[in-house]
């Protein structure tokens, strides 16, 4: 038996009658979302386009009047507006009417058809599109405020005034669910009698997910319409905000950041009232629980109707996760988003502080210090240094004392406002609207006095907060007071105190000004930090009770810095004001004026990275970046053993390799131990394109030749003959092509190369030979044969198996020698092997390597056979003033060190294995990821059409986006197409899951949708 919703649905077919037989157009109709109406895009065969809409029986004529005045008054009066226009019917109705299937009368609407993508199939929704959203939703309720129509003063459970009704159907919901409607229901009764009293007038109020046009720049998309007023109503104008607001941060994980750009674009075609804000957090959630309300209902009363239930499972996912948003953080943040002081008091809080008088000494009467002295532990902070020796908390107490001697009468001290690289915990980490966010922010500031210290309150407070905020990197004892002054209520915190001098308060005590509130800690009872004394100033305590943030995210920094005021402006010490910072498009402009314009910087909105640790480099404000490329740092970013062997060497001698000195010769020995016996002499310099350049005058030298076979698309290095030989270069823009010693065969790609497929190694094995028979037609013989077993710049393409064996035999046959680039590939990255030659089963005559020998300190290597270096010491002495020179060759050995003790070869096949292997799954479900290949940390993903035409546009836009997520790519290949991955082979799985989810997110987004 049909259902009722069944019985009156109208099928396609009959739409398409209905449009023909009433307005005379022909053409296909195709269904479209909508709750009451049923609605249908006409095309004609001529690509016209209309929307048809067919109520249901029994509608009220009345209501439908109502939407037709509505857009009969925005064409007269707001014709730049957007907005559907109504056709006429063969009679000049707007208005028609049929009679169903069933013999019901049913109204029918044609109206024009506006183009643009629903907001629900456009991905993804960055800050611009929602800033423009709310533009758009300004700009409507603008249009409307001086429309007026009797149905817009009718009951409707859609507008959120009316929403008490809901209340009615709490029986519906289960535990947690009931709990989170109740919390909203409860808010918005008790904040009602204001919220009745804010400016009305008629609203769109329904800009969900299926009434919003979205232009088709995929690139830049924005709000180009909002359609459909079936729900208009005449209600709190503010509501149209919250409305567009509940369906728009769906799907974001942090939803009020999702929010605020809507605010701000609303905020700047109609400007919002300050006690509007007030209520605008408790109006989204009550839009949201009249949604799941409906829902609820409709499940039972029309369960075949899907489009009533849409919206259900996003709406209770962010219900919870608005539930978890303080209230007033949430008013803070909009305030903020309009351009008002975050917090209310902000401005009153300054002007008073401004004027107290307040010495240190009032704080720790039993110091007999004036001054303070500015302690930098900024994330660029080179007096922190290594970030672990921070957590050495004897190291940094004495440097800490050592700084009291250098500048006597002074209290270390600082922080307000300074992002720091030093809260290593990731219990505060959070999923963000653009990846991983962690806490970096300093609140208060620090003064760092020695164990003992007491501690006093500047003025008459009362105890709100005496705990033991015990746990790594907490406060310890904690005690936080408010205080009543000047009409205003403010707190105090003072962290790091003794547990003892803590807990000997009690919410509700009284402390006098100038008493004692506790001595500071030492650790590890002050939550292991050195002794010092955190004091913060809060404007309000959230919703926080044991304890209160001392640490923010930087995206939330304007918010936090207007609850904590500097304290600062008690103390006014001008050591501790704000530092002049260089701004980034400064930074730019210097780099244009005083750096050569071929040293391009990395993505469109580059980054300023001043600090790295393990897989992650970190921006000025403390924000870490996943380093997916950047094989340089082989053993991480400034991993501390490294820096130790460098800094111990450094402190003793530095000086060039005419003497004799212990660590070459230890060095020189390790690293021999890693190759095949034949390659049994090194010769040390500074740089991958040294090595290179040194390699070529070795073999032209041993051979009595000058030409060189070389890839196409490879990169050997930026000297002169490193350039002469590398194809990425000379066959790339201001390049001049080959030069007459230089002999290009094709690249040996098997996925889109000249041969492809698994046997395409002797196809592109013959094309050496056949240089190789072209110069002996010319009398002429091959000095040399270069190649990378993994070719880098080329775009990570794999060498086709059996190939490098047979070039390197046709080449030997001829009297040249073999070089294997490993700058990029050696050194355990390869995971199966030690080196990338080893992979082919193959014994170079000279084996070049380069920076990541010293971890990104400058060092580089050429290996060889005995018999090339006896043929190359031909008198002509080879002298490099800093290669092997003390200091490079202790770090390189620590690297080899590191490699081998850390398991970072088997790492490197491990993480490896299982990144190749999961993004071959993602390229099962994403066509254009084209090719998946490599070698253990080493790997390429290629991006092409259906038809294997290169996607240089899609690999810029997804290396971009992923930056955006704080995930660092970059591209590679002769055609731009081809993501590299090459991090430091302390990349674990969990980073490789990171890489993976993101790659999966962002290869859903419509750009990438080929």
């Amino acid at each position: 038996m049909k259902t009722q919703y069944e019985q009156i649905r109208i099928s396609p077919a009959e739409a398409a009658k209905i449009a023909s037989d009433l307005f005379n157009i022909n053409g296909t109709a195709q269904p479209m979302p909508g709750e009451i109406d049923f609605n249908f895009r006409i095309a004609t065969p001529g690509g016209d386009k209309y929307l048809l809409k067919i109520s249901r029986p029994g509608e009220n004529p009345e209501y439908l009047d109502f939407q037709q005045q509505i857009l009969l008054y925005l064409e007269e009066n707001e014709p730049d507006l957007n907005a559907p226009r109504i056709l006429r019917d063969r009679e000049g109705n707007t208005l028609s009417h049929i009679r169903d299937a069933q013999g019901k009368e049913r109204k029918v609407r044609l109206l024009s058809w506006i183009p643009g993508r629903l907001w629900s199939k456009v991905n993804p929704h960055p800050g611009t599109l929602l800033h423009s959203l709310g533009n758009q939703v300004g700009l409507l309720t603008n249009a409307l405020q001086h429309f007026d129509h009797p149905r817009a003063h009718r009951d409707l459970h859609w507008d959120i005034a009316q929403g008490e009704w809901t209340l009615e159907y709490r029986a519906l919901f289960p535990g947690k669910q009931l709990e989170i409607i109740t919390y909203f229901q409860d808010r918005f009764l008790h904040h009602k009698e204001s919220y009745d009293h804010l400016e009305k007038g008629v609203i769109h109020n329904d800009a969900n997910d299926n009434n919003i046009l979205v232009s088709g720049d995929l690139l830049q998309p924005e709000v180009v319409a909002i359609i459909d007023f079936g729900d208009a109503v005449y209600t709190q104008l503010i509501n149209n905000l919250a409305v567009a607001c509940a369906y728009a941060i769906m799907h974001h994980p942090d939803p009020l950041d999702a929010a605020l750009p809507l605010v701000r674009g609303y905020h700047e075609s109609s400007p919002l009232q300050e006690k509007e804000l007030e209520h605008l957090y408790t109006a989204i959630a009550m839009r949201l629980v009249i949604s799941v309300t409906k829902s609820a209902i409709n499940k039972k009363e029309e369960p075949a109707n899907e489009y009533l239930q849409v919206s259900e499972a996003p709406a209770w996912d962010l219900l919870e996760k608005w539930r978890d948003i303080n209230p007033d953080f949430a008013l803070y943040s909009f305030r903020e988003a309009c351009g008002y002081s975050p917090h209310p008091l902000e401005e009153q809080f300054k002007s008073w502080a401004e004027r107290q008088d307040i010495d240190l000494n009032q704080l720790f009467p039993t110091v007999k210090a004036s001054r303070v002295h500015r302690l930098d532990l900024s994330v660029s902070s080179s007096w922190i240094g290594h970030q672990q020796d921070f957590n050495n908390l004897d190291w940094f107490q004495f440097k800490i004392e050592q700084l009291q001697k250098e500048y006597p009468g002074t209290i270390p001290a600082g922080g307000y406002l300074e992002p720091r690289p030093l809260y290593t915990s990731g219990a505060y980490d959070k999923l963000g609207n653009y990846g991983r966010e962690n806490r970096t922010i300093h609140l208060g500031i620090d003064f760092w006095l020695p164990a003992g210290t007491p501690v006093h309150t500047l003025w008459d407070g009362e105890v709100v907060t005496a705990v033991n905020d015990a746990g790594e990197k907490e406060y310890g004892g904690l005690v936080i007071l408010k205080h009543h002054e000047a009409g205003m209520i403010f707190y105090t915190l003072h962290g790091h105190l003794t547990v003892a001098g803590a807990t000997r308060h009690k919410p509700g005590d009284k402390i006098r000004a100038g008493e004692e509130i506790a001595p500071l800690g030492n650790y590890p009872e002050n939550g292991n930090w050195a002794p010092h004394l955190h004091f913060q100033l809060m404007l309000s305590m959230l919703h926080y009770e044991t304890d209160f943030p001392g640490v923010t995210y930087y995206r939330q920094l304007p918010v936090w810095s207007s609850i904590c005021p500097d304290p600062n402006l008690l103390f006014k010490a001008k050591e501790l004001e704000p530092l002049e910072v260089v701004s980034d498009q400064e930074l730019r402009l210097q780099r244009q004026q005083y750096l050569g314009k071929g040293m391009s910087l990395q993505y469109k909105e580059p980054i300023r990275m001043v600090r790295g640790a393990g897989v992650f480099m970190l921006d000025q404000f403390g924000r870490k970046y996943l380093d997916t490329v950047n094989n340089v740092a082989h053993v991480g970013h400034e991993h501390p053993d490294v820096v130790r062997a460098g800094q111990a060497q450094m402190a003793l001698l530095n000086t060039n390799s005419r003497y004799l000195h212990k660590n070459i010769t230890a060095y020189a020995e390790a690293l021999l131990a890693t190759l095949p016996p034949e390659l049994s002499v090194l010769h040390f310099v500074n740089s991958g394109s040294e090595a290179n350049e040194l390699a070529l005058r070795m073999v032209k030298t041993a051979t009595g030749h000058k030409d060189i076979i070389a890839s196409e698309v490879g990169y050997h290095g930026n000297t002169n003959a490193c350039a002469e030989i590398s194809s990425y270069k000379f066959d790339g823009k201001g390049g001049s092509g080959a030069p007459e010693h230089t002999h290009i065969f094709p690249i040996p790609d098997a996925f889109r190369g000249k041969y492809r497929g698994a046997d395409s190694g002797t196809a592109y094995a013959e094309e050496v030979k056949q240089i190789i028979g072209k110069l002996e037609k010319e009398g002429r013989r091959p000095a040399a044969f270069i190649i990378e077993p993994i070719i880098s710049c080329g775009g990570q393409v794999e060498l086709p198996e059996g190939f490098l064996k047979q070039a390197y035999g046709h080449v030997r046959q001829a009297g040249g020698l073999c070089i294997s680039d490993e700058v990029q590939v050696g050194l355990g990255r390869m995971g199966k092997t030690f080196w990338g030659f080893q992979l082919h089963d193959v014994v170079p005559d000279i084996v070049t390597m380069g920076k990541p020998l010293g971890n990104g300190h400058p060092l580089a290597v050429v290996a060889c056979t005995r018999e090339v270096a006896e043929a190359f010491a031909n008198g002509m002495e080879f002298f490099n003033t800093f290669g092997g020179n003390p200091v490079s060759c202790a770090i390189g050995a620590e690297v080899l060190r590191i490699v081998k003790d850390e398991g970072l070869q088997q790492n490197a096949l491990q993480v490896g294995e299982y990144l190749k292997t999961e993004l071959k799954k993602l390229a099962a479900n994403h066509p254009v990821i084209g090719d998946v290949r490599g070698q253990g940390l080493f790997l390429g993903i290629e991006l092409v059409t259906t038809d294997l035409q290169p996607l240089p546009e899609q690999a810029t836009y997804l290396v971009n986006r992923m930056k955006e997520h704080g995930i660092l790519m970059s591209i590679d290949g002769p055609d731009h197409n081809v993501l590299k991955i090459k991090p430091p082979l302390v990349f674990s799985k969990e980073n490789a899951d990171e890489l993976l989810f993101y790659l999966g997110k962002i290869l859903k987004e419509d750009f990438m949708l080929v």
